[in-house]
């Protein structure tokens, strides 16, 4: 089984700009109407779909509203990920940080109000 989470968005050129260039997402498929993105290593994919669309039905018609979602991103250098985005500008909406339960981890969103946790795990220590 495999998952392929979707947005339905009308900023479909503001989110292919952000994943492509600020995250290095690559394109996989792209028509008028549907943007289907893969991660840098190709091991994960998210798609975006434009709003009311006529080849769509009714259940995939409604745009996401920008509230009650996230993603979330492992990486095995977050620091390395964070100081890139910093110094292009990326702004972060919750600042790297330390967790208890060993995560370390800081967040920035995307066009669509997606809030994305970039993280890398790291067991903690009993």
């Amino acid at each position: 089984m495999k998952l392929n989470a979707g947005i339905i968005t009308e900023k479909m050129a503001e989110t292919k700009a952000f994943y492509t260039q600020t995250l290095g997402f690559g394109v996989t498929f792209e028509n008028e109407f549907y943007l289907l993105l893969h991660t840098p290593g190709g091991e994960t994919e998210i798609s975006f779909l434009l709003p009311n669309h006529p080849s769509q039905q009714p259940l995939f018609q409604k745009p996401f509203l920008g509230q009650g979602m996230y993603l979330t991103i492992e990486v095995d250098d977050v620091d390395q990920l964070y100081n890139e985005l910093k110094e292009q500008g990326v702004t972060i909406k919750i600042d790297i940080r330390d967790e208890p339960w060993g995560d370390r981890h800081f967040a920035i969103e995307d066009p669509n109000g997606i809030g994305i946790d970039i993280v890398k795990y790291s067991p903690t220590e009993e």
